[in-house]
């Protein structure tokens, strides 16, 4: 009896008995299970990669930030370089430029939204005035429920200085998050276009020569689908931008620079904003001008959109990575849910820059990467 063999897969059995249940399930459930594992794996780095952004956004964002304002004042370190300016003179200069640039655009836009709110504002309480006689009772229920939350908020003496002060020192912090956010952008921008040649030599420095190169070649392609894109949306929203404030002056549409500088901003969320701005523009119309003019007005919004569709995004973006309309609108939606506005703006070029990476992991890359 002690000569018998142990039976099959007991204590006994060696490392071929002990992985036999698993080599008897029918190939297509072993590779269910690995695919399964492998994306409860993706998913949950994806969670913590996001929510470490999500935690360390008062980094993170202005990080974020200055990678797009480097890739879009890259091609100028070059040719001021090629003139006898030292990278550091030549980076400071930019950064001056910039600041200059930014400051100038954002009083036109400030100065043109100021200006045409009051116009845009009564505009659209007479669009929803006129709206709400059309709609009939279901508009005057709207209409009184508006009015009722305004009453209500307007009788709470007490509680509306509270939220008064309350919104001051929100203000406040909000303003100095924003001020001292546009510092560290700035700051990060100088020593990008200053150092980032050198990346290449660290990342070299601190992994093995083949994971080495594989890492440079996906910043590369991030880098430059990342450029591309945003200089195709900077100059497509600007070209949007003349174009429909041009036609808003024609047809008389009161507000046309603030309509102008909403198309452009609404511009970078791409679908979204198009439709808001445009939807804004239409309704200013309709209370300036009745059912004629905004019919006039929605002809210059969807005439503009549809040279952008077919003209200018396959002219300006053709060499840059390709996104497809669910997955922009993916990526808009997920960012806005999870950092509102900015995530709204730096979701598309972020999903572009990880299309890049990806398609040099799977050894196809899209154009040759920047120098």
């Amino acid at each position: 009896m002690s000569e018998q063999s142990a039976p099959p897969g007991g204590a006994g059995g060696g490392p071929e008995d002990r992985r036999r249940p698993y080599e008897s399930l029918p190939p297509a459930v072993r590779t269910a299970a690995a695919w399964s594992v492998a994306v409860m794996l993706f998913i949950g780095v994806g969670a913590m990669v996001v929510f470490a952004f999500v935690e360390l956004r008062a980094a993170t964002i202005p990080m974020t930030v200055a990678l797009l304002g480097t890739a879009l004042l890259q091609p100028v370190m070059p040719w001021l370089v090629g003139r006898g300016l030292g990278r550091g003179a030549a980076a400071g200069l930019t950064c001056t430029v910039l600041v200059g640039v930014v400051c100038g655009v954002l009083g036109l836009l400030t100065n043109s939204l100021v200006h045409s709110a009051p116009q845009i504002a009564t505009s659209l309480r007479q669009a929803g005035d006129q709206l709400a006689d059309w709609l009939g009772p279901a508009g005057n229920k709207i209409q009184q429920g508006l009015s009722q939350a305004a009453a209500d908020s307007g009788s709470a003496g007490g509680s509306l200085i509270g939220s008064l002060a309350n919104g001051v020192l929100s203000g406040l912090g909000v303003a100095v998050q924003l001020v001292t956010g546009a510092v560290l952008a700035l700051a990060l921008v100088f020593f990008f276009l200053r150092d980032g040649h050198r990346s290449g030599d660290l990342v070299r420095s601190a992994l093995p020569p083949e994971r080495a190169e594989i890492v440079i070649a996906c910043g590369q392609q991030g880098f430059t689908a990342m450029a591309g894109f945003m200089r195709g949306t900077t100059l497509i929203a600007l070209i949007d931008a003349l174009f429909i404030t041009v036609g808003l002056v024609i047809l008389g549409v009161p507000g046309a620079a603030g309509l102008g500088a909403l198309v452009f901003l609404g511009a970078f969320v791409p679908f979204i904003g198009a439709f808001l701005s445009g939807t804004v523009a239409v309704l200013v119309a309709l209370a300036d001008g009745g059912l004629g003019k905004a019919l006039w007005t929605l002809g210059v919004v969807l005439a503009v959109q549809m040279v952008e569709g077919n003209v200018l995004q396959p002219l300006i973006q053709s060499r840059t990575v390709e996104l497809h309309p669910a997955t922009i609108l993916f990526a808009v939606v997920a960012g806005a849910g999870i950092a509102g506005i900015i995530g709204a703006l730096l979701a598309v070029p972020l999903c572009a820059a990880a299309m890049g990476i990806v398609s040099v992991l799977r050894g196809r890359p899209l154009r040759a990467p920047a120098p």
